[in-house]
Formats: structure tokens, C-alpha cells, sequence
């Protein structure tokens, strides 16, 4: 009998986070991040678990048969079932060795870290099985680092399918596998606790509350099954699963483990870019609210690229004037960022606000994301932490671009070998009129070799190619051209041409038709490739991608080719890694040519 797969259609993303519809995209009966039931578990609502499996020792190698709890799989008129073969799974430490006998199946097929290593059946596989079954897991949460590297070695090669690690589950820790990739978990940690006399929940295992009749059967523990998942699915919606997977983590030392090894794993694998966005939607914040929202990928990408990569503008390279941030974002909308700039009026200052977690954020940088987005608790005290970023990032950025002189009116004592610091705050707060006086006295008394006054009619130029070297590593799209229009929108022409504007309020430059030759030319923004047969008309999908760039990052403008020939623009939904076989759109349509 031929195995049917799952519809799946993606109604959320975040980083390796999906949000799936199952079944008919018109009318899904059920959805991921969901549940497996067992042999004897009690029924729940398809809507929360889609799928049943059991497990078969009566053959060697053993099998896994998983059945849909309704009619989910195209053409969706009926249940459906899946058989899939265990192989001989070997335990993670023997690695090196090749079992030679792997799991198999269809639209159900299970991994081990052993098969990950060796199985070449893998890499050529055209199909998106439904399900892949990560069969070690137990296993690979007991060592460091593996069950991570696994979640995102299998995500990475299987985009499409929904990704589940029997065993280890539960309502404590569902959200943090979701950010780590996986999509489908089960009940087997909560019919344990049951049988301990315990109550697994959100923030893990305790006893039950007598005063309030709390008892530690299955339907309780179902119940905070259910609330997990849909605080889950919530979180993904709505872009705040990481805040939810770090609160998470805290329930047991082996999630935090977990937890900083993926992060470690991504800013490590030299591929950050695929994985991170570009732009997010305007309402997005970004709550660094633990400890571990410092070690976010998102976080020590921007304070690379910031202190080891990002050019001022041209005419703001010799006095560097260090600010606090505000609460407000982005900061300039801010009452004091307002006192600050009445007395910052040359033009040739270049602004920087110093911050944790970021670091830094250049004044022409603060509308972009994660900058304009963030939200951290205010103490009024810096860890040593933070003071160490912060002057890190300080001392790197000032030295790699030459500043003469800096004047801090931070608040933090930063001391530069070789070069001229004066404190400005002198233990007086930032917008007092002493420090503020004191400020203004400084900046007006520095001596600026770049002073030329025709200069300040090109100042809006400069900013739009300093912005346009951080977003998309070039500024060769902007000679020649002239800024004009009425802040914060601008609009950017050349020969009378419209080639973009520039839009603070999204924090990218948005592409007119008239320019895609230029940036093809200059090889400005990522591309993709479409299928030769495919008639372009309506959005890219994998059903009509056939290559792109890895560089991708969600939100970003890319062109779009077919048969070596632009032929249009889009706006990238989904980040580099899960292209040209990711699930769901991949990116809306923007111009044609």
C-alpha cells in the first residue's frame, strides 16, 4: 500500500521554530507543535495530538507504525498509516562505527546519531517524509551537545517534515525543542511522573497542591500538556519563542545545557546569516529578560558586525561621542535623546548608544533590527558583564576606525590606550544641566579636520551608505545618486530614476523596480533560481525554487532569476538554511520585469 504524506502548510516561522497546519490548508484539522499519543494513552483532541504510534519488538529489527487521527493526508478522505523500521541503533558513543543497518520507511523514517553519521541514503533523498523519528534522543540528552546538533542537523536536512524525539518531552521543555527544531512530542515523561505520584508541568516535575484538590493522574497531566502547546504555538505566532524557551530552560540544569549549546552551535557554525532575520514585523520586540538573552546568536551577531564591521559614514570618523540608551526605541523618539541632539549639532559627531545586550548602537543604525526592537529590565547598575562588552566593543570600534577623539557621556568609565577620552557625565546624570552643558563644551571645542561645509548636503547620502554596507555589505548602488524628500521617508534617484526608498519605520531600504538591473549588476542582494518550466505567478514556493543563495536571511529583498535571466524580485519569508525545500512560502513576490 502506498504511504500518503501530511499536508503541511506553514503558518509561522521563527529561526528553526515552525507553526504547521496539518491536513486540507483550507481547513486543518489539526496542528504542530502537537502530540504522539502511545498505545494506551487517552484520547485528546486531534487538534492537539494528530498522530498514535506504537512499537513493534515482535521482528528484528523492531518497527514503528504511526497512525493520523484524522483525515490529514491528501486528498484527505481517510486515515492513514505509516510502517517504519527501527535498524540496529547503535548507542551515540560508538559513532565511528557503521551499524551498516539503518532505519527505514517512507513517509515515516527513523534517525539515530549513529545513521546521521553514516547512512549516505540520507543525502539523496528527494522526499520529504512526514515524520522523521529521532530514536536516540533519550540518549543523546544525556551527552552534551548532541541531542542539539541532532535537532539541527535533521531540521536542516528535512525542512519540510515534522521532527519528533520520543522520550524526552514534556511540558517544561516543548517550547525549548521547538526553537531547537522539533515539531511532535509525547507523553511518555508525564506517564512517568504519574507513576512517581508527581505532577510534570511548565516549570517541571512537583509535587502535587493538596488545598486544592490537585491530584497527578493523566488528565491532569494532559491538561498542562495542553497549555504548554498552546503557549507554544502562541509564542511561535507571535515571535517570542525564545523568551518562552529561555524561561524554560530554567526548570532543570540539562535544558540550560541545552539551551547554551545551541546557541553555541549556531554562532559557531559560520552560517548565523541563514538562520537570523533581517526585518521583522514593526510590533516584534525582542525581551532580553534572562541571563541567557546575552548569548542569543541575534545578540553576538549585531556586536560583531557592529564592532568589527560597520563604517560610519564618511564624514563622521574622527569624534565618536558615547551615549546612554533610553527606553524608548528607537532612541531619538526619546525626551532625552532629544536634549542630547539640541546641544550635538555639528554634523561631523558620530552618535553611538551604549546598551546591554547589544553593546553598541550607532545613531545611523538605530531604526534596524534587533535595535529598535529590544526590550531589557532597567536597574540603573551594569554587571561585570556588560561593562566588559561594552568595552570591548568600545576599544575594537575606535581603534579599527581611527577616531582622535572620544567624549563618553555614558556614564561608564572607558579608558583607550592611545586615545583622548573626556568624560562629560562626571557622576552627574546623563540629562542634567551641568553634564548636558559640559557636553556641548566639548563637542563645540573639538578641532574637525573633516569640516568642509559642502559636506553637510551630502551628510543624508552618507547615512544611507553606511546603512546600506551593514544591511547588504555594499554601498556601490548609491553613487551617484541624490536623497531627497521629507524625513523619516526618503526617497533615493539617480538621473531622475527612482531607485528605492528608505523607510525607518521597517528598517530596510525598499527596492523599485528600476533598480533591479543595477543590483544584479553590482551583485547587490542574495538570488534564487527558478524552475525552467514553471510560469512565475504568484509567490516562490518549493514547488517552483530551484536554487539559492545561503546567505538568505528572513526579510530580505532577493532577485529573482530563471534560465540565468532576472526577472523580477521578492521578499524572502524564509531564511537561507531551508531553502529551495523548505515548507510553505519561501518568499511574496515584488516586482517583475
Amino acid at each position: 500500500m502506498t504511504e500518503r504524506p501530511i499536508g503541511r502548510d506553514v503558518i509561522a516561522r521563527q529561526r528553526f521554530a515552525r507553526l504547521f497546519s496539518l491536513g486540507d490548508r483550507r481547513a486543518p484539522l489539526s496542528w504542530s507543535p502537537g502530540l504522539v499519543l502511545g498505545p494506551n494513552d487517552s484520547e485528546l483532541p486531534v487538534s492537539l495530538a494528530p498522530l498514535r504510534s506504537t512499537r513493534s519488538s515482535d521482528s528484528i529489527p523492531a518497527t514503528i507504525t504511526i497512525r493520523t487521527r484524522g483525515d490529514i493526508c491528501y486528498p484527505f478522505d481517510s486515515e492513514d498509516k505509516w510502517v517504519a523500521q527501527e535498524g540496529l541503533v547503535l548507542p551515540p558513543s560508538l559513532v565511528e562505527s557503521d551499524s551498516g543497518e539503518f532505519g527505514g520507511g517512507l513517509e515515516a523514517i527513523p534517525v539515530s546519531w549513529n545513521s546521521l553519521h553514516h547512512d549516505e541514503s540520507l543525502t539523496v533523498l528527494n522526499t520529504e517524509p512526514s515524520v522523521i523519528i529521532l530514536i536516540d534522543a533519550p540518549q543523546l540528552a544525556q551527552r552534551p551537545g548532541m541531542l542539539p546538533r541532532a535537532l539541527q542537523a535533521t531540521r536542516s536536512r528535512f525542512p519540510s517534515s515534522l521532527i519528533w524525539a520520543p522520550g524526552i518531552s514534556g511540558p517544561d521543555n516543548c517550547a525549548l525543542l521547538a526553537w531547537m527544531g522539533a515539531d511532535l512530542f509525547d507523553l511518555s515523561r508525564s506517564r512517568h511522573s504519574s507513576s512517581l505520584g508527581v505532577l510534570l508541568t511548565e516549570s517541571g516535575p512537583r509535587n502535587v497542591e493538596q488545598s486544592l484538590d490537585e491530584d497527578f493522574g493523566m488528565e491532569s497531566q494532559c491538561a498542562s500538556w495542553a497549555q504548554a502547546v498552546s503557549s507554544t504555538r502562541a509564542a511561535i505566532r507571535e515571535g517570542t519563542l525564545r523568551e518562552l524557551a529561555e524561561r524554560q530552560s530554567m526548570s532543570s540544569p540539562r535544558s540550560v545545557e541545552h539551551l547554551r549549546c545551541h546557541d553555541s552551535m549556531v554562532s559557531e557554525s559560520g552560517n548565523t546569516h541563514s538562520v537570523l532575520s533581517s526585518v521583522v514585523n514593526a510590533s516584534r520586540r525582542l525581551r532580553c529578560l534572562t541571563y541567557e538573552s546575552r548569548n542569543d546568536p541575534l545578540i553576538l551577531d549585531w556586536r560583531s558586525r557592529v564592532s568589527e564591521v560597520h563604517v560610519p559614514p564618511a564624514h563622521q570618523r574622527e569624534l565618536l561621542v558615547l551615549l546612554p540608551c533610553s527606553a524608548k526605541k528607537p532612541y531619538k523618539l526619546s525626551k532625552s535623546h532629544r536634549r542630547f541632539r539640541r546641544v550635538l549639532r555639528n554634523p561631523f559627531i558620530h552618535e553611538v548608544m551604549v546598551t546591554a545586550p547589544l553593546g553598541l548602537v550607532p545613531r545611523e543604525l538605530e531604526d534596524l533590527w534587533p535595535a529598535a526592537h529590544y526590550d531589557i529590565p532597567v536597574s540603573g547598575e551594569w554587571d561585570a558583564d556588560e561593562l566588559e562588552v561594552i568595552r570591548s566593543m568600545v576599544g575594537r570600534f575606535v581603534s579599527r576606525i581611527g577616531f582622535s577623539k572620544v567624549i563618553n557621556h555614558s556614564g561608564i568609565d572607558i579608558d583607550i590606550e592611545g586615545t583622548s577620552v573626556i568624560d562629560t557625565r562626571q557622576g552627574d546624570s546623563a540629562g542634567s544641566g551641568e553634564a548636558l552643558a559640559r557636553l556641548e563644551s566639548a563637542t563645540e571645542s573639538a578641532e574637525l579636520s573633516s569640516g568642509d561645509r559642502k559636506m553637510i548636503v551630502r551628510t543624508r547620502l552618507e547615512v544611507m551608505k553606511s546603512i546600506s554596507r551593514f544591511i547588504h555589505g555594499s554601498d556601490a548602488w548609491l553613487e551617484g545618486v541624490s536623497v531627497l524628500g521629507r524625513p523619516p521617508i526618503l526617497t533615493i534617484e539617480k538621473d531622475c530614476i527612482q531607485l528605492a526608498k528608505w523607510n525607518p519605520r521597517m528598517g530596510r531600504f525598499s527596492f523599485s523596480k528600476s533598480s533591479l538591473p543595477l543590483l544584479d549588476k553590482l551583485d547587490i542582494l542574495p538570488r534564487v533560481s527558478l524552475r525552467e518550466e514553471v510560469n512565475w505567478v504568484g509567490d516562490i514556493f518549493s514547488s517552483n525554487a530551484e536554487s539559492a543563495d545561503g546567505s538568505i536571511r528572513a526579510g530580505d529583498e532577493i532577485l529573482v532569476f530563471q534560465v540565468g535571466k532576472l526577472i523580477g524580485s521578492a521578499r524572502a519569508v524564509a531564511p537561507g538554511w531551508e531553502w529551495p525545500r523548505g515548507p510553505g512560502r519561501l518568499a511574496r513576490a515584488r516586482h517583475r520585469l
